[in-house]
């Protein structure tokens, strides 16, 4: 899994509330156990006319998207089905980060899992970075997992909450199973001496 400690970086906004893993990736997208290329079918029904031509005025096609890390989403973001395929898309895409007023909590486990950082901000900080950045589309935010803060374009801070063990994994890059072996030296004494019966 990618390490993440601090990431500055351009915000692409799709404020919609509710936003569930199928319109994240539709389910005729889940056929594959493969992440690879999932990030051309992120938001695909919103995304590409029927003809499969991107749509003009959809966030995620502006140019300004390319080489974003971050998604700015309404609240409740993640509903729905458990498909982890919904951060693999995300992730395939670019994003790194997503904020928003809340997640669906198993949303949120899969995206950590996969390296993808949900942001929960309360709604006031919510609604003034969606201000900040009609004002401003190029304008940058900065995630700070160490701290668990989100610098707006303002220069204003809010904090954002994580699970002790989850910060843990995403700040070292390593998933649970990675950090279960980290105690490898540990087991194995413990199934010796349970072997040797001391």
């Amino acid at each position: 899994m990618a390490q993440f400690i601090t990431l500055t970086s351009r915000v692409v906004v799709v404020p919609q509330n509710d936003i569930d893993t199928d319109q994240i990736i539709p389910a005729r997208f889940l056929k594959t156990t493969d992440k690879t290329g999932l990030g051309t079918s992120l938001f695909a029904d919103w995304r590409y006319g029927p003809d499969g031509t991107p749509v003009a005025g959809f966030p995620v096609n502006a140019p300004r998207a390319a080489g974003a890390k971050v998604l700015l989403a309404g609240d409740n973001f993640g509903c729905g089905s458990s498909r982890e395929h919904a951060p693999w898309a995300l992730t395939g895409f670019g994003f790194r980060a997503v904020v928003s007023t809340s997640f669906a909590d198993i949303f949120q486990n899969n995206a950590i899992k996969n390296g993808l950082l949900p942001v929960a901000i309360d709604a006031a900080a919510h609604a003034s970075l969606l201000t900040q950045l009609e004002r401003q589309p190029e304008a940058e935010v900065t995630v700070d997992l160490a701290t668990q803060t989100l610098r707006l374009p303002d220069g204003s801070v809010v904090t954002f909450p994580i699970d002790p063990f989850s910060r843990t994994c995403l700040l070292e890059g390593v998933d649970e199973l990675g950090y279960i072996l980290r105690f490898e030296p540990r087991i194995e004494e413990h199934e010796r001496r349970v072997r040797e019966g001391s």
